[in-house]
């Protein structure tokens, strides 16, 4: 019984002393609680809305300052005319716009009624639906209380909906796109960071760096070919999206399959960091599932809206290259948008690649060394 308690205890001891066991007692489930508490948030807040407002009477402008007051929605501004709601959504910000009727006071004064219309980014149905019933319970309260001269529930004000790029609010229109930068991103980073680390486990690498070939076509030797395979899983996964579920594609073909092989090189830099760090490859596949799994399904935007979560985790999801390209994605099938309106997010998974790309070749070379 005695050497028992003391292989029990020297057990304790080894555990404590390792600071990677003890990070992964400790540290991971304080990580997960606040990813989780903090990032799954269904909630509306903060989300913006804008106005077309031909009329620009007393009764609009008190109605959208009403809109404005509710801290679930955000005001951005008055659109000139109907036919600049397309350029609006197709931006990213505003996720609803609120059309008035021509002559909206002297209707609603005079005949008691008028009509507005609710027209909402229905790429995510959720939020979609969300907005629509905030502003349509702000237009009930309006009408109840009579403003505007209008006697307390004589007035009748008329929501009209309508959802654009979703109008079935099919939930799989939202999520298929996205598990392509998904996949995308775990396969590419996770296959290129066990990769060299076998390289390294096996001892083969001395015999790589015996050959005439350098380091660095040493490194492009072993990312080229999953390059491929990686393209060719963005186009298998793309053609059983539009044959078995489904999914519009308004855009470009061309401009899609370029932005993925993009894409496809940040995952791939990625991975190679990652395995320049990790030394088996066991520690590579750690650092790729735990670094990469939930920062990109949780903080990306893939289930759960960014606009919605506290500004420290918006600012984190910030350095997630899964979150441009989902914005990427989500634009060009659903919204048919062109380079000119996702060309911030193109520039920004461009300088992570190279980042990523220089540091990991310096690592690469010193460990080399």
């Amino acid at each position: 019984m005695r050497s028992f308690r003391g292989f029990v205890i020297k057990e304790f001891y080894h555990i404590i002393r390792d600071y990677r066991s003890l990070l992964i007692l400790f540290g991971m489930p304080a990580v997960q609680l606040i990813l989780f508490g903090y990032a799954i948030r269904n909630e509306l807040t903060q989300a913006k809305f804008a106005v077309v407002d031909p009329s620009h009477d007393v009764v609009t402008t008190e109605l959208v300052n009403k809109m404005s007051s509710s801290h679930y929605l955000q005001f951005d501004g008055y659109l000139k005319s109907e036919n600049d709601i397309h350029e609006a959504f197709k931006a990213g910000e505003i996720k609803e716009v609120v059309v008035f009727d021509r002559q909206f006071a002297h209707k609603l004064t005079h005949d008691g009624v008028a009509d507005i219309q609710l027209i909402a980014d229905a790429t995510d149905p959720n939020m979609g639906r969300m907005i629509t019933g905030q502003i349509m319970g702000i237009i009930q309260q309006f009408q109840i209380s009579g403003t505007a001269g209008g006697t307390p529930g004589r007035i009748q004000i008329t929501p009209k909906e309508r959802m654009l790029y979703n109008p079935d609010l099919r939930s799989v229109n939202l999520f298929v796109p996205g598990l392509i930068a998904v996949i995308l991103m775990l396969i590419s980073a996770l296959m290129t960071s066990i990769t060299i680390t076998r390289e390294k486990e096996t001892g083969t690498m001395e015999i790589l760096l015996a050959s005439p070939l350098r380091p660095m076509q040493i490194i492009i030797g072993k990312v080229l070919p999953y390059f491929f395979l990686a393209f060719l899983d963005v186009v298998i996964v793309l053609g059983l999206a539009l044959v078995i579920f489904h999914i519009p594609f308004r855009g470009s073909v061309a401009l899609f399959l370029g932005e993925s092989g993009l894409f496809a090189l940040t995952a791939l830099s990625l991975g190679l960091l990652i395995s320049s760090v990790a030394d088996s490859q066991q520690t590579a596949m750690m650092m790729a599932l735990g670094g990469l799994l939930l920062p990109t399904i949780l903080l990306s935007g893939f289930i759960f809206p960014v606009s919605s979560m506290p500004w420290p985790l918006q600012w984190l999801s910030a350095i997630i290259p899964a979150r441009w390209f989902l914005v990427i994605v989500r634009g060009i099938m659903l919204k048919g948008v062109g380079l000119a309106i996702i060309w911030k997010e193109t520039a920004i998974l461009a300088g992570m690649t190279l980042v990523f790309l220089f540091v990991s070749i310096r690592k690469f070379k010193v460990r080399l060394d």
